[in-house]
């Protein structure tokens, strides 16, 4: 009978740490969910854009366009054998192609010479003509490019080769988009990792505020006359401080082990702000569902999680657009304000645009931020205490 009372005691034990508890049940539960939620929202899909700058060529019967007529073949299901799910979008304008690129709204652009269909003609008529060129042009870091690549060579070759008899007609050229063909795996792997050392904010933002109320000190502070605001106001601008402090020190041993920073060091300073200010936002959430140091240390687990598997910090993520506002898609991740914060990034670093391509994101961060404060604060007043 001795050993029943051990066992009550212990389950007694556990119920009154229900959050090391949960934590323990529910974990791998957990990680289901989010690889299920990662599967659905980056269901795999391929955007290619085709710039169709052939002249075509002209004969008595009239004219032909090989340019266009390998679009149409482009867009033939039955030319893949895969069944790869391929979107292929035809524009005008190489320069607007090119924006769609950099924002990450297509994967891969093929520009279609003006001589296409005049050098297929003389390539078939003899072996003087060195071959037909094809300019693909891309982010050489990302996967999807080199699927879109891969897949259009071959359909192209395949078309061309069979006009002309030709064993190896097509002379590829292929155009990197910013830097990504200087940039290595450790390279891409930063500005996740960056943002990873703001996300860690939450456990000494939260704590910070927690431990006021654990300890009863935010007592004495509201008899002094110290107002709740100014307090969680004293207390952000120092969470603010160190969060400065992680990412560049972050990026300063990246630096020692060879990451090439590149680009203005402003946009990259308001984005770091940004982000932490966000962060803390988010960490009034979670002081507000917590009573101690403690819990915190347990519960922020889960939303560590999410913030880094969800918002790029990890590895990189392309979630399905929902909807968009003035360009700028927004998806389930959108709620994750460090995903803007990679995304911005990504764009100063890899695709070497300016400032004002990076005004959308910076603006995400600004709503995400004000978002979480406000939910924040009105949890923490209903919970803890009065805002003044």
């Amino acid at each position: 009978m001795k050993i029943l009372s051990i066992i009550r005691k212990s389950i007694k034990e556990h119920l009154r740490s229900v959050w090391i508890l949960l934590l323990t049940v529910l974990m791998a539960p957990f990680f289901v969910m989010l690889y299920y939620m990662i599967n659905e929202a980056t269901q795999t899909h391929y955007d290619i854009i085709v710039v169709n700058q052939d002249r075509g060529v002209h004969f008595e019967g009239g004219a032909f366009n090989h340019g266009a007529f390998l679009i149409d073949l482009f867009k033939g299901t039955d030319m893949d054998s895969l069944d790869l799910p391929i979107q292929l979008e035809e524009m005008e304008d190489r320069t607007l192609a090119e924006h769609r690129l950099k924002n990450k709204k297509s994967d891969a652009l093929i520009i279609i010479p003006e001589d296409f269909s005049e050098r297929i003609v003389a390539l078939a008529s003899g072996p003087s003509v060195k071959g037909v060129g094809v300019e693909f042009v891309g982010d050489l870091t990302n996967i999807y490019y080199m699927v879109c690549a891969i897949w259009s060579y071959e359909i192209i070759a395949e078309y061309v080769s069979e006009l002309s008899g030709a064993a190896r007609p097509v002379i590829l050229k292929e155009t990197p988009l910013g830097i990504s063909a200087q940039v290595t795996d450790f390279d891409m792997w930063i500005p996740g990792i960056l943002m990873l050392s703001i996300i860690m904010l939450m456990f000494t933002a939260s704590i910070a505020i927690v431990t006021e109320i654990e300890n009863g000190t935010i007592i004495r502070l509201k008899l002094s006359g110290i107002s709740s605001l100014q307090l969680l106001s004293g207390i952000g601008l120092v969470q603010v401080l160190i969060g400065i402090i992680a990412i560049f020190l972050t990026l300063q041993v990246a630096m020692w082990f060879g990451f090439d920073y590149v680009g203005v060091l402003g946009p990259f300073i308001l984005i770091a702000i940004l982000t932490t200010v966000s962060i803390i936002g988010f960490s009034l959430i979670l002081a507000s569902v917590t009573k101690s140091a403690n819990e915190i240390l347990v519960v922020g687990n889960f939303p560590l999680f999410l913030f880094m598997f969800f918002s790029g910090a990890a590895f990189p993520m392309h979630a399905k657009e929902l909807f968009t506002i003035s360009g700028y898609g927004i998806s389930w991740q959108s709620l994750l304000s460090p995903s803007h914060a990679v995304q911005a990034l990504n764009k100063l670093w890899i695709m070497n645009l300016e400032f004002n391509d990076v005004v959308p994101e910076i603006l995400a961060l600004i709503v995400m931020s004000l978002v979480y404060f406000g939910i924040g604060i009105w949890l923490f007043q209903k919970r803890h205490l009065k805002v003044q």
